[in-house]
């Protein structure tokens, strides 16, 4: 099995700066890609960032210039640096990890960390 967890959120003022951690620990190999969503209450969960192999990557427009996604390879480890943080952004962030194994893509997923941003 594979487990993902996430840490790095918190309480932040507005225009400051958290750096999310997403850690994939068990099985895991043949990782595709990483991918951060957040959800905040009352509203449906929204991609932020993803992170293919190869380095790619691709950000909502709300976060664009102001977020940035990366990973650790050898680590297993993924990123999602928060600048310049709104009160819009107040949300729980979750990562997912994307894996393909004989054929089928496999998508798992962490509890998530929240973010709270005060104005």
């Amino acid at each position: 099995q594979v487990q993902v967890v996430e840490s790095g959120g918190g309480f932040v003022q507005a225009g400051g700066s958290l750096r999310l951690s997403c850690v994939a620990s068990g099985s895991i190999f043949n990782i595709n890609a990483m991918a951060w969503y957040r959800q905040a209450p009352g509203k449906e969960r929204e991609g932020v960032a993803t992170i293919v192999t190869g380095g790619g990557t691709n950000y909502a427009d709300s976060v664009k210039g102001r977020f940035t996604i990366s990973r650790d390879i050898a680590k297993n480890t993924g990123y999602l640096q928060t600048n310049s943080l709104k009160p819009e952004d107040t949300a729980r962030y979750y990562c997912t990890v994307v894996m393909t194994t004989g054929g089928r893509r496999h998508d798992y997923w962490g509890q998530g960390t929240q973010v709270t941003v005060s104005s």
